[in-house]
Parts: structure tokens; C-alpha cells; sequence
């Protein structure tokens, strides 16, 4: 017990779960010592991701929160059985670097998405490059999205881009309302892949770069690839893996 991490929101019933966990743990033995409980929404999940980016221990989610769609159902019964026989998915976040009016540059990790959006009443003016490839020579719209096949259920399904599978090895690049062209779906490009997005009007159509939840203001360039080099090991319940969650998305039908 003292070498598993728990990791908590603050909220009330984050509290009463992990209090529970902690009675659960105390009276087990052999746990592995490299699994870090976090106990929170999927927010609290991506913010702690990031505080250990650099972290080799593997991240079992309780769900305190709304969807929890990065996390999972807790049961005190199951619990000890759920961390013995989880299954590890192992994602790369994207990296974000903006350059803003005042030449400022910023970096940031998102393991969801990369979300470009206007900044006041006027519409977004793009460009977008994958390497040397010219995607689109300008888009007018609220703005664009760049997503991981971890976060395409998320922002960008809400956008109505493309749900990807974990092992696709793609990124989704996904307008958001275009006006011009009306049209235009979107693309789907290589995981490898270095997105240039360009403001072509700053003065008259500011925008911000969003990395997940963190945003900077009046970008002017923002450049978007996967960074390799770091991953995330997440754990999930045995019959509830991040690919049949994917899965269930792409098959569930509204009800309104």
C-alpha cells in the first residue's frame, strides 16, 4: 500500500472514494508498486497526466466525476481484482507551440485535442499545412481542431470529425462551422505528421490555441505533432478498455 500513489480531486465524493480505496488497499498485499489511483472527472485525469509526463508508472482512473470517459467504475468489491487484471493502453500526447502577436512562443502537452477558436465576433481566418502539403489555403470558420485518437470522441466528435481507433496512427483535423468552404469535412492525416495553422488576418481576427484546457491568447502560428517520446500507460477495467469505449461511440445512436 505505501508504494501505490492515490491521487484525489477535492470534491466530496472524490474524497469518499479515495477513503474507501485506502481502507481497500491497506488489507491487500502484492499490488504492484507502480500504479498511481487517480480519483477524479476525466480533467482531473489529463491535468494529472501532464504533472507526470515524464512518469514511467501506470495510471488507473476512478471515475468521480461526469462521463469519465478516460476513467473507470469504481466498485469496492472489484476493485483489488480491476488492478490485478486491467488491460494498459499506452497514448502519446500532441505538442502544441504558438506564437503570439508579440512573437511570445508557448508550448504545451494535450492529449485530447489541439482546439483553434475565434477569439471575438469574427470569424477565424486559417491556413493549414501538414509538412509541405497544403490541407486547406483558407478556412473561414469558428475555428479548427486537432485531435488524438484518444480525444476523438470528445471536442471533436462534438464538431462531427471522424472517431478513430487507438491504433489508427492518424490525427483528425476537423473544421469547426466552416462558412468558406461550407463544406469542407475535415482531413485525416499521419500521426507523424507536423500541422502549420496560420492566422491570415491577427489584427482583425484574433484567435486562441487551446491544449486540452490551457489557452493562449492571439496566436498567430500554431505548430501541432505528436510528441513520441513521452507515454502515457493507462489502465482499464477488464471488459471496459479505451478501444470498446471508442467502439461504443461510434455505434450509439441519440435518443432525444
Amino acid at each position: 500500500m505505501k508504494n501505490i500513489q492515490i491521487i484525489s480531486d477535492k470534491n466530496l465524493k472524490s474524497q469518499k472514494i479515495k477513503n474507501s480505496v485506502v481502507k481497500i488497499l491497506t488489507k491487500s498485499k502484492n499490488l504492484k508498486s507502480n500504479i498511481t489511483i487517480v480519483i477524479g472527472g476525466d480533467g482531473f485525469m489529463l491535468k494529472t497526466l501532464k504533472k507526470n509526463k515524464k512518469s514511467k508508472k501506470f495510471f488507473y482512473g476512478i471515475n468521480s466525476g461526469n462521463y469519465g470517459f478516460l476513467m473507470n467504475k469504481f466498485s469496492s468489491k472489484t476493485i483489488i481484482k480491476n488492478l490485478y487484471k486491467s488491460n494498459v493502453i499506452s497514448i502519446s500526447p500532441l505538442e502544441m507551440t504558438v506564437k503570439n502577436n508579440k512573437n511570445q512562443i508557448r508550448k504545451y502537452l494535450a492529449i485530447n485535442e489541439v482546439s483553434i477558436l475565434r477569439q471575438s465576433r469574427q470569424a477565424a481566418s486559417l491556413s493549414i499545412n501538414h509538412g509541405s502539403k497544403q490541407v486547406i489555403k483558407r478556412l473561414v470558420s469558428d475555428g479548427v481542431l486537432v485531435s488524438t485518437p484518444a480525444g476523438s470522441t470528445a471536442y471533436n466528435l462534438s464538431v462531427h470529425g471522424p472517431i478513430l481507433s487507438l491504433n489508427s496512427k492518424k490525427l483528425s483535423i476537423s473544421p469547426i462551422s466552416p462558412f468558406r468552404p461550407r463544406r469542407w469535412k475535415g482531413k485525416i492525416v499521419s500521426h507523424k505528421s507536423k500541422i502549420i495553422i496560420k492566422n491570415l488576418n491577427p489584427k482583425k481576427r484574433p484567435i486562441s490555441a487551446v491544449a486540452d484546457n490551457i489557452e493562449v491568447r492571439n496566436a498567430k502560428n500554431v505548430i501541432v505533432k505528436t510528441n513520441h517520446s513521452i507515454k502515457f500507460n493507462l489502465m482499464y477495467n477488464k471488459n471496459k478498455s479505451l478501444q470498446k469505449k471508442i467502439k461504443i461511440e461510434q455505434l450509439r445512436r441519440e435518443t432525444f
